[in-house]
Formats: structure tokens, C-alpha cells, sequence
């Protein structure tokens, strides 16, 4: 028995169905998809090999150019006003002395749910007619808003929604490392004669900045990927005001059949993401000192 248990090829034998499985699975797909990405193709006739033309029609495409400018809006938003929000959220209910089990369940259920129960949900609280949103703002005065159907709201409405599906996502995790940082820290503050305002910045945020390196890289691979709310809830629509790469691409391929096209707008899609988590590990990630207590 000891004999077998020191010869690796056993541990090949149980190592390589999952080997099999991820090759299959995962890394033959993308290969393939990097051929596509060079053809001329419909799904169903012959791949007509066009060389780097889909990328180059990609960043002459108005349209495309439009959905990267929405994911950086996105992205924008995930992480200098999302982000804040979290960690504020994150110390008051840390604060909570109270019930403080019940206020972690109830942030963090949006995200355990559809994001077609999601887009349905709010489709109808932004509904002008029947609306919770909209009765309340007629009720102060302000006049109707059709959010999704108007180009200069559907974007914002997406904001909102995709922010209050994932943000208790985001709070558990920063909220864990809250409490994870021992009393007599917090304790020797108090005594020392600092305030709750000041614990919070200058104690509890710098000991908390590894989790928040991850929430920010989180919320930045997030806002690449985001679609599934984007095509439950608009489409891409009031015309394309509210369509991100992912969701043009899906567009393309699936409702053009231009899966050639759709395919290369994938790779440049893997490209950037793989470029901006890339450019935030170098430049602020790497910097931050690992925190022991």
C-alpha cells in the first residue's frame, strides 16, 4: 500500500478525469473561440478565415464603442461611490449591538437571488404607472419618469439595481473582517479618547485594506461581465443606451448570428478585463502592506 501511495502515476490516475473535464470544458472552448474570433461566420455555413478585420470593425463599430463607455461608467460607479457605500454600510451595522445577525441576512439576500427575479422585480418599481418609485415622486411633485424607456435614466436605473443586488455581497465580506479585528484594539482607541469617526478611519479601514483590495477587484471584474440584468431588464435598449460589451456581444452572436463578430468582441472584452485587474494589481494592490494582528 505505502509502495502505491508514493508512485505519482496514481495520483495521475485520480488526477487526470478532472484534467479531462477542464480541458474539455474550459480551455478547448477557448481555444476555439480564438479561432472564430478570425472567421467570418454565421453558426451554421462555412468559416471564412478575415484575420484581424472583426477586431478592427470592433473599435470602428459606434455602437461597440458606446458599450465600453457604459462598462466604464459602470465601473466608475462600482468603485468610488459602490465601494464607500459598502464600507460605510459595513461599520454602522458592525456598530449594531442588537439584532446585528438579522441586519447580515437581510443585506446579503438580494444577492442569493435571480437576477431574473432582480430585473423583474424592479421592472416593476419602476414602473410609471404602477410604480412604488414613481407614486412617490408624484406625490412630492415631480413629474413622470419612464426610467426604462428613457435614455438618459435606463442607464442609472441599471446602476441602482445592479448596486442593490451585490452589495450585501460585498458588506458580509468587509463586515467579516470588521469583526475580526480583536476588541482591545477598538478598546485602547476609545480609551485613548477617540471618537467613533475617527476609530473608524484611522483604525478600522487601514487594518480592513486587504479585504477592501478584494472587494475593489471584485467590483471591477463585475462591472466587465455585467449583462444578465442589462438583457432581463432592457435588452441594451431605450436604443442601445444601456448596452455594455457583454450585452452587445451576446446581441451579435446570438440575435445577428454573426458569431464571428460576436466572438472577437468576446476576446476584447477578456482583453481589457484581463488589462484593468492587471493595472490595479501593479499600481495600488502590490503596495498595500499585509496586516497581522
Amino acid at each position: 500500500m505505502r509502495s502505491t501511495l508514493k508512485n505519482p502515476y496514481v495520483y495521475l490516475l485520480f488526477v487526470l478525469p478532472t484534467i479531462a473535464l477542464y480541458f474539455l470544458f474550459f480551455i478547448y472552448p477557448m481555444l476555439t473561440s480564438f479561432y472564430y474570433g478570425f472567421t467570418n461566420w454565421n453558426g451554421l455555413d462555412t468559416k471564412d478565415y478575415v484575420g484581424f478585420a472583426n477586431f478592427a470593425n470592433a473599435f470602428k463599430d459606434a455602437d461597440f464603442r458606446h458599450s465600453i463607455l457604459n462598462n466604464l461608467i459602470i465601473l466608475l460607479f462600482s468603485c468610488c461611490i459602490q465601494v464607500p457605500l459598502i464600507i460605510v454600510c459595513s461599520l454602522l451595522i458592525s456598530g449594531v449591538k442588537r439584532l446585528q445577525g438579522f441586519y447580515k441576512t437581510t443585506v446579503f439576500m438580494p444577492s442569493i437571488l435571480s437576477t431574473s427575479v432582480i430585473g423583474i422585480l424592479w421592472g416593476f418599481i419602476y414602473d410609471p404607472d404602477v410604480g412604488l418609485l414613481d407614486k412617490t415622486l408624484r406625490s412630492l411633485g415631480a413629474p413622470t419618469i419612464y426610467w426604462l424607456a428613457d435614455t438618459n435614466w435606463a442607464l442609472p436605473a441599471i446602476l441602482i439595481t445592479n448596486a442593490w443586488q451585490w452589495m450585501g455581497f460585498y458588506i458580509v465580506l468587509i463586515l467579516a473582517a470588521i469583526l475580526a479585528i480583536p476588541r482591545e484594539i477598538d478598546e485602547a482607541a476609545r480609551i485613548d479618547g477617540a471618537t467613533g469617526p475617527q476609530r473608524a478611519w484611522y483604525l478600522t479601514v487601514p487594518l480592513i485594506k486587504p479585504i477592501i483590495n478584494v472587494v475593489i477587484m471584485l467590483s471591477i471584474a463585475g462591472a466587465l461581465r455585467v449583462v444578465d440584468i442589462v438583457l432581463v431588464m432592457t435588452g441594451g435598449g431605450p436604443a442601445g443606451a444601456t448596452d455594455v460589451m457583454a450585452s452587445y456581444m451576446v446581441n451579435k452572436a446570438i440575435k445577428y448570428s454573426d458569431y464571428g463578430y460576436g466572438t472577437a468582441l468576446s476576446i476584447i472584452i477578456f482583453a481589457f478585463a484581463l488589462v484593468l485587474t492587471a493595472l490595479y494589481q501593479i499600481l495600488f494592490a502590490r503596495r498595500q502592506e499585509r496586516v497581522e494582528f
